[in-house]
């Protein structure tokens, strides 16, 4: 493997079918390990695999994303690309599995981190609450519909568009393409998700899994039942990256698709932030007499 997947907590490295695909290394919290610790961890995966993705969910503890970003720093790797998942942690968890698939295949370790962003975008997570009243808690911005906001069971629809709908009323908008589906229950019980929500989508399989530790923190709420459509084979993930036209990053040299190098954050050089600047204009003799 040119590159180490790693994340921040054992619940977001989901099961796979095929045994080609790798596992992800977890990274501990700072109560679990001590400094010096994580640092020999991290220093050993980068001896091992060369690059290292860290991917962990939105409501990661502070404590623990500084010691990401401490040991980055002391290591002094631009071989470490941290990046916080922009979807709930079981939506994180679905687009870790598929950058697990994905680090078998001929990426470059730049195409493969930065791939993670153009992925989000096609992984459909949400959760299924007993209430309304979190809804004003969860950090993602939702269409404002106050009855629904107001209480009563509904459905949120955390990425790649969010959404909020009554449950059993409305349509939550679906993937418009084959997905299998990952769910996991906190509070409630999974008849709507495992029935009526596939159905509707059209899954082509239903997957239970252990709700993941910073779910309810996320969601604002235990009684919940998270769930994630995302592609399951690698062979159209493989196309979907491959497909996007590859630039090189200026600073580091890495190969990456995107605006922005996952690894040190330079931006893409466009042609025409290459041009010169130009000349100011020269003021006439005369206009200055």
């Amino acid at each position: 493997m040119p590159m180490a997947i790693a994340v921040t907590s054992p619940d977001l490295v989901l099961p796979v079918a095929d045994p080609r695909t790798p596992g992800a290394h977890v990274l501990r919290p700072p109560a679990e390990q001590d400094f010096p610790s994580a640092l020999a961890e991290t220093a050993g995966l980068l001896e091992r695999h060369g690059h290292l993705l860290v991917i962990y969910p939105g409501g990661t503890p502070l404590p623990h994303i500084q010691r990401l970003h401490a040991v980055r720093a002391l290591l002094e790797a631009d071989r470490i690309a941290l990046l916080p998942g922009p979807l709930p942690p079981l939506g994180t968890a679905v687009l870790v599995r598929q950058l697990r698939q994905l680090s078998v295949c001929d990426f470059s370790p730049g195409v493969l981190a930065s791939a993670a962003r153009l992925l989000a975008h096609y992984v459909y997570a949400g959760a299924q609450l007993a209430g309304g009243r979190a809804l004003e808690k969860l950090p993602v911005e939702l269409p404002a519909l106050p009855a629904t906001r107001s209480g009563g069971p509904c459905v949120v629809l955390a990425g790649p568009t969010p959404q909020v709908v009554r449950t059993g009323e409305g349509t939550l908008a679906g993937p418009q393409f084959a997905t299998t589906l990952t769910y996991a229950v906190g509070g409630l019980g999974s008849d709507w998700v495992a029935g009526e929500l596939a159905r509707r989508w059209r899954v082509g399989g239903v997957h239970p899994v252990r709700l993941p530790e910073r779910s309810p923190h996320w969601w604002g709420t235990h009684k919940l039942v998270e769930f994630a459509a995302g592609i399951p084979d690698v062979g159209p993930l493989y196309q979907m990256v491959s497909s996007v036209r590859q630039e090189t990053c200026h600073w580091c040299g890495l190969a990456l698709i995107g605006d922005r190098c996952a690894f040190c954050a330079a931006p893409v050089v466009t042609p025409a932030d290459r041009r010169p600047p130009a000349l100011p204009a020269l003021v006439p003799r005369r206009a200055l007499t």
